[in-house]
């Protein structure tokens, strides 16, 4: 982060890991995103802990982490001008959730729409976690002292809360917390899903109503000819009678900076089918830079991956040889004091000391193959570090994300 940053307002924002960013995150926060960050102090976080009210693969989650954050880079964020981090590397986000959690009332929560409708939608786990979900919301922002959080129409309940809880906890301990305000962007448009433009585009909706960043050309055709519209055949901005059209002229003037006016001048009377096509090449233009840049930075992830796992399987190797250790002195000293206790029985004493004696070449056996094993495992791990290090393009030293680990 720049010096000059602790001047500035600070700004929180985190987006799930899971599922498919879309074009409705690039133009409602990635974008704007990169235009804050000369202005503000921002902190950027993938909230992987919130993707656990649904159950998860451990490897998926990891892999959808660095995925996302391969996207954050690719979209043009700063590194140096901004935090980017996951929420589960800083534990302060849990253990703050425990304590506003003990200022938070039933009733609140009990009241938030997210909750009603996720409920809805998956009555078969209606976990704990998703009741409390708006709580380690409150956390993620009151834990930075966040000033401003840029937030859409259906996020208003849940800062409300965040400011509601901040505001009880300063009243009995001081002023402890900021409390934060909500950041609505100058640069932007709220992307309705294609096949029902009177609901936000959403990636964990069917994948046909939504157009993924990371979508190839051809798909983003696909799905925009499909896209849901009305059989009036009239370019016009008109939401409430032509929402279908009228999200697709939304788009199309966020991504090019164009007036409905110009827009609706322009496709007058031409029909939705050329319309439609230009509004994919225009979606096109800006996605596929991004996606370029994706592939550079998704191939560094990939090799931090594979760092990761072989590190772990290094590790996870020292703890049989640690065992193996403690089971030869336990051997010994029993050995000993069964020796001393049935010394004057000689018959006795034979087998005892026998059978201590077979007893404690097991695990001398036992400890050598262990060596074995972890050494070898060493030289591989060792080795594929060498080759990660070895095929690192040269091109990502030049620009080299910063990654915060735990």
């Amino acid at each position: 982060m720049e010096a000059n940053s602790i001047q500035k307002k600070r700004i929180f924002s985190g987006i799930q890991p899971t599922g498919q960013l879309t074009l409705g995150n690039y133009i409602g926060a990635l974008r704007n995103f990169k235009l804050l960050e000369d202005e503000y102090d921002c902190l950027y976080s993938i909230v992987d802990m919130h993707a656990l009210t649904v159950r998860q693969n451990p490897a998926e989650l990891r892999k959808a982490c660095l995925r996302t954050m391969s996207i954050f880079l690719a979209s043009g964020l700063d590194p140096q001008k901004n935090i980017i981090y996951f929420q589960s590397h800083v534990h302060e986000h849990a253990e703050l959730n425990w304590y506003l959690g003990c200022f938070t009332y039933m009733g609140e929560l009990q009241r938030m729409t997210q909750f009603k409708d996720k409920s809805a939608k998956h009555a078969d786990n209606i976990n704990a976690g998703l009741f409390t979900y708006p709580v380690l919301m409150a956390a993620d922002i009151l834990l930075y002292m966040s000033d401003l959080v840029p937030i859409g129409a259906d996020q208003k309940q849940h800062l409300e809360l965040a400011r509601d809880i901040a505001e009880r906890f300063n009243g009995v301990y001081g002023d402890v917390f900021t409390v934060p305000e909500g950041y609505f962007p100058k640069v932007g448009a709220r992307v309705m899903s294609l096949q029902d433009p009177s609901r936000k585009m959403s990636k964990s909706d069917p994948e046909e109503t939504y157009i993924a960043i990371l979508d190839k050309p051809d798909v983003i055709r696909r799905k925009l000819r499909r896209a849901k519209t009305d059989s009036e055949n009239v370019v016009e901005f008109d939401p409430e009678n032509r929402a279908g059209v009228s999200n697709l002229m939304s788009i199309m003037s966020a991504l090019t900076g164009r007036s409905m006016d110009d827009i609706a001048n322009e496709y007058s009377g031409r029909g939705y089918g050329v319309f439609k096509d230009a509004v994919a090449d225009s979606v096109i233009a800006v996605l596929e830079p991004i996606q370029k840049e994706y592939d550079r930075f998704s191939g560094y992830s990939g090799k931090l991956m594979n760092a990761e796992i072989a590190l772990t399987n290094t590790d996870v190797t020292i703890y049989p040889l640690i065992y193996s250790l403690i089971y030869i002195v336990t051997s010994a000293i029993t050995a000993i004091g069964g020796i001393m206790v049935v010394g004057e029985d000689m018959t006795l004493g034979t087998l005892m000391s026998f059978i201590v004696y077979l007893d404690m070449l097991h695990g001398p056996l036992d400890f050598l193959s262990w060596v074995s094993n972890w050494w070898a495992r060493c030289i591989d791990s060792a080795q594929r570090m060498f080759e990660i290090i070895d095929t690192t393009p040269d091109v990502v030293e030049k620009k080299d994300p910063v990654i915060l680990d735990e």
